[in-house]
């Protein structure tokens, strides 16, 4: 059976209707596959999938991550658990690829949706895609071959997630073993073969080949232009949706507008690969 696309946005986004997640077969998920090749980010509604068949659904994708810093659900630990009444989640308000952090950034996730508040708490993707499709060519040119520093602790401080001497020690150890990496400013795609402007706010510190001044005035620049409203969505939850986003070529932020209220999420990180930049 055919899928129902509803596209949101003309860069970025769609929502997919007609399909039971907890129940796919083999032509269901070669067609969220290709539609998510299309929308870089795809929304179904109303799915309340178990935390085995979510990791089942990202798993065909590929293999899974295990996050180095949030807690999993006990029998699942592919599945990260993002609790506001357990962890501080204020770092999600700030624009970021996911896990850039690491030499093979994820190629997407699963997140599901399991205890939404009254109001607030959506979440905005962008498109790296249409981000360097609407750069000025003199610009496009200058970025191509240039290459950044992505650090983890540009969104885990330690002043933040080490209360106790205990934390501070662990946390340590992971940035010990996470150190800074360096990826291409621009990336391509490796199926579409799309070039896609690859840094974040929440990760990409110094652009290496400039100085450090002109680096973060161009970093700004870029953080800016990627994330304007012509190229981002905005999700509103209810319990039970589910969004599937390409890593490779999203940014994406989480409001932290919902005060004390009780917001809890669910996500499969799916395995990448080592970011390249190949000429058309």
């Amino acid at each position: 059976m055919q899928l129902q696309i509803e596209k949101i946005k003309p860069a970025i986004g769609a929502v997919i209707h007609g399909v039971n997640l907890n129940e796919l077969n083999d032509e269901n998920l070669v067609q969220i596959h290709q539609a998510l090749l299309d929308h870089q980010v795809i929304f179904f509604r109303n799915q309340n999938l178990s935390p085995r068949n979510q990791a089942n659904l990202a798993n065909s994708f590929g293999s899974l991550h295990i996050h180095p810093i949030f807690p999993n659900v006990e029998d699942v630990p592919e599945i990260l658990i993002l609790d506001s009444l357990k962890q501080d989640l204020r770092d999600n308000e700030l624009w970021h690829t996911d896990v850039t952090f690491s030499k093979t950034p994820p190629l997407g996730c699963v997140l599901q949706a399991k205890k939404i508040p009254a109001f607030g708490g959506d979440t905005f993707w962008s498109t790296g895609i249409g981000a360097f499709r609407t750069l000025p060519k003199e610009i496009q040119h200058k970025l191509l071959g240039l290459t950044a520093v992505h650090d983890i602790r540009q969104s885990f401080p330690i002043e933040r997630y080490a209360k106790t001497d205990e934390e501070r020690q662990k946390l340590l150890q992971i940035f010990e073993k996470n150190p800074p990496v360096v990826h291409p400013v621009v990336r391509t795609h490796p199926i579409t073969k799309e070039p896609i402007l690859f840094v974040s706010e929440g990760f990409t510190t110094k652009i290496n080949e400039l100085e450090t001044s002109e680096s973060d005035e161009l970093l700004k620049f870029l953080f800016e232009h990627s994330t304007q409203p012509d190229l981002h969505v905005r999700w509103q939850w209810t319990e039970g949706d589910v969004a599937i986003w390409d890593n490779r070529c999203t940014q994406h932020k989480a409001l932290f507008d919902y005060g004390d209220a009780h917001r809890i999420m669910h996500r499969a990180t799916i395995n990448g690969d080592v970011p390249f930049y190949k000429a058309a």
